[in-house]
């Protein structure tokens, strides 16, 4: 049984920092693509970041780009999102996402609130 299991959102100020970490079971996860997704109220889903099955290549979305990092555990099969310096309009449900020829996982999402 495919399962992720987002965790490490909350409620944080801007300028502040989380760690997201996404813990997946059932299926190989050196083997596939992994990225994070968010969703905004009232937006559609959209791609925050994406790492190949080695880590050599990554894509960011603009808005994240220089803020964020994603990076991965092969041997603990966990994803992780490092967001730093975070704004107000970061605030969304973050989801992780695991792909593979046309395989497609997800997780079932933690939510993000940056706010003064």
């Amino acid at each position: 049984q495919v399962q992720l299991v987002e965790s490490g959102g909350g409620l944080v100020q801007p300028g502040e920092s989380l760690r997201l970490s996404c813990a997946a079971s059932g299926f190989t996860f050196s083997t596939y693509v992994m990225s994070w997704y968010r969703q905004a109220p009232g937006k559609e889903r959209e791609l925050v970041a994406r790492l190949t099955w080695i880590g050599s290549i990554t894509n960011y979305a603009d808005s994240v780009k220089g803020r964020f990092t994603i990076s991965r555990d092969n041997t603990k099969n966990t994803l992780y999102l490092q967001m730093n310096s975070l704004k107000p309009e970061d605030t969304a449900v973050y989801y992780c996402n695991a792909r593979k020829r046309g395989l497609d996982y997800w997780g079932q999402g933690t939510q993000v609130t940056v706010s003064s």
